[in-house]
């Protein structure tokens, strides 16, 4: 997806979706409100896809026009731009799950927090970990998102994939190249997750459920759930935690405009004082540039930037 695509006709493109696809498109819609951040401009143009029917006719329909888009989950670990998005934001609420035996699947819209609590009740352990991850099961399958001992990769069957071609197809967990928060997807923009299956473990619903609450304690006690964040900025280096590497710098507390490194979890940013996207990313680069420097350490992004950042220069302005 290109940013440096000619400019859209919104009126136009917006009365094609709704004649084409059915779903109604917003113009405009300020990013802020999507992301757990709280930060990011306009986006030429927004849509929710309720289902997986929507989900497939309007990806179809941006990739039969030319058209930039860009799949949001629940907006954690992404950072907008201040400019916006070009083209067209699509918000995947495609949330039907089904439980049959101990596999549990999921179209890609669910949150990993209730695929959580939904398997628990079932007495299907393996997704606890999901409580932890503030996204959805599509963001989980693409990044291999992981908590608190588990990870995406170790319980996935397969994928359900919309392919470059308009194709779908299921693709099993040993052909998704997993390796720590990674995918193939993340290679390859233009396969996107539909849904995928689970396969669990039976457990005692009592005994799951206490481990549920491991992990709701854990997090009030260690991160800054309070206040507008995307989650752990960067990817732990080999057989170390940025958050330690972060705060044995002394980096807790730094702050540039509105955003400030936590003093209670150092891999994580919070915007505290209404700040921007720009405050966000010249922080992160900030961070990095000192890890760099002192330790000879190159700290990997977990987060992503995402919308239009043409115009945007690492220097803060006079």
């Amino acid at each position: 997806m290109s940013e440096s695509t000619p400019a859209l006709d919104p009126v136009r493109v917006a009365a094609d979706l709704a004649r084409r696809v059915g779903v109604r498109a917003t113009q405009g819609e300020p990013m802020a409100k999507h992301t757990t951040m709280r930060v990011g401009g306009p986006a030429d143009l927004f849509v929710t896809a309720h289902n997986g029917f929507e989900l497939r006719g309007l990806v179809r329909f941006a990739r039969a026009r030319g058209l930039p888009y860009l799949l949001l989950g629940r907006g954690s670990d992404l950072v907008v731009s201040d400019d916006g998005v070009r083209g067209l934001v699509i918000a995947v609420r495609a949330e039907t799950t089904r439980i049959e035996g101990d596999r549990y699947s999921a179209e890609a819209g669910v949150p990993m927090a209730r695929a959580a609590t939904e398997t628990q009740k079932a007495g299907l352990s393996g997704l606890e970990y999901g409580l932890a991850i503030p996204g959805t099961v599509g963001g989980a399958v693409w990044a291999n998102a992981g908590a608190h001992g588990g990870e995406t990769a170790a319980i996935l069957e397969s994928a359900t994939l919309l392919l470059a071609d308009g194709s779908e197809a299921v693709v099993g967990a040993s052909e998704l190249g997993f390796r720590y928060r990674h995918s193939r997807l993340k290679d390859n923009p233009s396969e996107l997750v539909l849904g995928a299956s689970f396969r669990l473990a039976r457990a005692d619903a009592a005994t799951i459920a206490a481990r549920l609450d491991d992990i709701r304690r854990w997090r009030r006690e260690h991160q800054p759930l309070g206040l507008p964040s995307a989650g752990s900025v960067f990817r732990n280096p080999p057989g170390d935690s940025a958050g330690r590497i972060i705060d044995n710098l002394g980096l807790k507390g730094r702050r540039i405009g509105g955003v400030v490194v936590s003093e209670k979890h150092a891999n994580f940013i919070v915007n505290d004082r209404q700040g921007t996207a720009s405050d966000i990313r010249r922080l992160v680069e900030a961070v990095r540039a000192e890890v760099r420097d002192r330790l000879g350490i190159e700290l990997a992004l977990e987060i992503e930037f995402a919308g239009d950042w043409s115009a945007w220069t690492p220097e803060e302005p006079a």
